[in-house]
């Protein structure tokens, strides 16, 4: 039995960079913010990308200025762009460096010959690391992401496993243009599986989760970055010839790739060399090269990202023929699928890891990290790898819905969802109540330590306050809602009335996923609320579960507009009156929830129900009054609710039941009767 934890997001990239000291002249400066707009540039980059916390510029001229900018000011990232005529920069460089070690300086340069040659004499050490601007604020965005993932990775891998990609490269162009590319395409297809969380918080936390990119200038740092991070690597991108042992080797990513295909043969590794003959090399490691000269360059890295590292869709290929089968594009559809993926291709991409990459890749480190410890070939038969995998999906599944309002999206509701909501209002405080009990559940795995006993709540959805602003408004019911007439007319006008007309699609979705009875629950803002009861002064109704589907919607309809209609009923303006609140502030939200329980004959009720209390104001013999106190009885929970006789204990003492102490008072004192759901009647 899977027991998965939730990945801690918000732990993730907590170092960030907010803002950028530029050493630059004014003319340069001029030219970024007027010509280049580059912080209108980079704030578009940002929203564009569903990123966070774009970071604010400010320009100096000379080092002394930045000198007492940095004293003053708090800066993560210096950026220079120095006059190549102005050799003195070097030097300052490694003077800020020396007062602030902790701070990355980045050089920002426009390349000629002439630039080349002045870097090659210079002493660069004070610069982590050199660019080559060519007026492309996607440079700026991945300067930025590439320093964030040098802060960030150490933490974040250890902490949840978020996966890197490494580039090595010594080319200042190339990694220039490439980095860019790398990023925006990680980026995007960041933000693309994001969407598959449950929320649009949940969606921003998610893209925390994103692979890292590590930049490797030169073949020991290369090594050093694959033996720390190896084991969360879900791929490599190579030149050919770069630096080894401080000496420029022509085949330097041969003996890169060949170390690495020994540590694990079967992670991607893809060769970008501006030589066509070291194409041979590729196949030597089973690498994907693609020529840096091409006039598709662009196109062909895109290509090669997303073929190799498991971004894009899932494709399921035939291994001898390498055939597409099928491909899949999200989870849901791996769980749909997952049985119907032949033997053959089962065993091949289980045993590459392309399942634990898909994984990774998306963020959901809790499956990724148990398939690839999957040893394929101790599986006898398929069919059990195949089951492993359905059931891990399933459990993940739950895992993610349990404690969490989603959003309620049409083709991804089914029954492993838990909690959606309709709408852009408010729960309502029994809405609210519900949904914080599916957090508790989901933070507090003890509860669900009982194999045969999980603890969880029932299948919700809840029509949000909007959705009664909208209905009232759209019918022009308030005025008829808050006339003093009776109760028959107030929901004689309601039931008339319409629901907006794209709840009907979503109704019959929400059937789909269930196959219990409906409870139609009350849930305005001012019920559940802490020192404020309110509880049983609006109506709630149950519907059966019919096969005919519109019926359903029939019967729904009109139970959300009753409940709707209780709000301006009289007892209920009685009692807003005499607890001095105001009948037209109300809202009202509606929990729609499947009923908890079974069909015995033509009944249909749960085995148990009731109320548990922390306070236990009567104690008796060795309880106390912090032990707390259960009331439950057979049947429908309205029965403990109305004040019937339940049974009465301390959880803490389970055996103590005073009603038992005797025949006669376990004859007087107990249950003879229950509630239940007629389902003949119903329906």
């Amino acid at each position: 039995r899977f027991q998965f934890r939730d990945t801690p997001f918000v732990k993730l990239m907590n170092k960030r960079i907010y803002n950028v000291l530029f050493i630059a002249s004014q003319y340069d400066m001029f030219i970024l913010e007027d010509d280049g707009r580059v912080d209108e540039q980079i704030f578009n980059e940002y929203t564009s990308l569903n990123l966070r916390y774009p970071p604010r510029f400010t320009q100096v001229s000379t080092a002394g200025q930045a000198m007492e900018e940095l004293r003053a000011n708090r800066y993560e990232l210096i950026i220079c762009m120095p006059n190549m005529d102005n050799h003195e920069i070097f030097a300052q460089a490694k003077v800020i460096k020396h007062k602030f070690p902790y701070i990355p300086i980045v050089l920002l340069t426009p390349f000629s010959k002439s630039v080349t040659r002045v870097l090659e004499r210079e002493d660069v050490s004070g610069m982590d690391y050199v660019f080559s601007w060519l007026g492309n604020a996607d440079l700026l965005l991945a300067i930025i992401k590439l320093i964030e993932d040098s802060m960030n990775v150490e933490s974040d891998v250890k902490t949840v496993g978020v996966q890197t990609i490494m580039l090595v490269e010594d080319s200042v162009r190339f990694y220039s243009s490439a980095l860019p590319l790398l990023y925006k395409y990680v980026l995007n297809e960041s933000k693309e599986f994001s969407k598959e969380a449950l929320n649009d918080h949940l969606r921003m936390m998610r893209m925390r989760g994103r692979p890292k990119i590590l930049l490797a200038r030169n073949y020991e740092e290369a090594v050093s970055l694959y033996k720390k991070y190896g084991d969360n690597m879900l791929g490599v991108i190579s030149d050919i010839s770069f630096s080894r042992e401080g000496k420029k080797d022509k085949l330097a990513g041969r003996v890169l790739g060949e170390w690495i295909r020994k540590k694990n043969k079967y992670i991607p590794i893809i060769y970008a060399s501006s030589e066509s003959e070291n194409r041979e090399y590729a196949a030597l490691v089973d690498a994907k090269f693609i020529d840096k000269n091409s006039k598709t360059f662009p196109q062909d890295f895109h290509k090669a990202v997303k073929d190799n590292l498991g971004f894009g869709d899932f494709i399921i290929i035939a291994p001898k023929s390498k055939e597409e089968i099928f491909r899949i594009k999200n989870l849901k559809e791996l769980q749909l699928n997952i049985r119907q993926i032949p033997d053959d291709s089962l065993y091949y991409h289980l045993s590459r890891n392309h399942f634990s990459r898909f994984f990774y890749t998306r963020a959901m480190f809790p499956v990724a990290e148990m398939l690839k410890k999957i040893d394929v070939s101790a599986y006898a038969k398929m069919d059990d790898a195949r089951e492993l995998i359905y059931q891990a999906i399933v459990e993940y599944r739950r895992m993610k819905n349990t404690g969490v309002v989603a959003v309620f999206e049409k083709d991804r509701f089914d029954k492993y969802s838990n909690f959606a909501r309709i709408g852009d209002g408010s729960l309502g405080g029994k809405g609210r109540g519900l949904a914080f009990i599916g957090h508790i559940v989901k933070t507090h795995l003890e509860l669900n330590s009982y194999e045969n006993f999980p603890v969880t709540t029932p299948k919700t959805v809840v029509l949000c306050t909007d959705i009664f602003d909208e209905f009232m408004e759209a019918n022009r019911l308030y005025e008829i809602a808050l006339s003093p007439r009776p109760d028959e007319d107030i929901l004689k006008h309601f039931l008339a009335a319409k629901l907006p007309k794209r709840l009907v699609s979503d109704f019959l979705v929400f059937f789909d996923a269930i196959s219990t009875p409906i409870a139609i629950r009350s849930s305005s803002m001012l019920e559940d609320s802490q020192y404020q009861p309110f509880a049983g002064i609006y109506s709630t109704y149950m519907i059966p579960y019919v096969n005919d589907k519109y019926e359903m919607v029939r019967l729904l309809s009109n139970a959300v507009k009753a409940v709707y209609a209780s709000v301006f009923y009289k007892d209920s303006k009685a009692y807003m009156t005499a607890t001095q609140n105001l009948i037209d502030q109300e809202k009202m939200a509606i929990v729609l929830q499947e009923v908890v329980g079974g069909e015995y004959g033509n009944l249909f009720y749960p085995a148990v129900s009731g109320v548990a209390r922390s306070i236990n104001y009567y104690p008796i013999g060795n309880e106390k009054t912090e032990d707390g106190i259960v009331n439950m009885a057979m049947g429908l929970g309205k029965y403990i609710m109305d004040g019937y006789q339940g049974l009465r204990f301390s959880p803490l003492h389970p055996k103590n039941i005073l009603q038992l102490s005797s025949l006669d008072t376990a004859l007087r004192d107990t249950q003879t009767q229950f509630y239940a759901l007629d389902l003949e009647s119903m329906s």
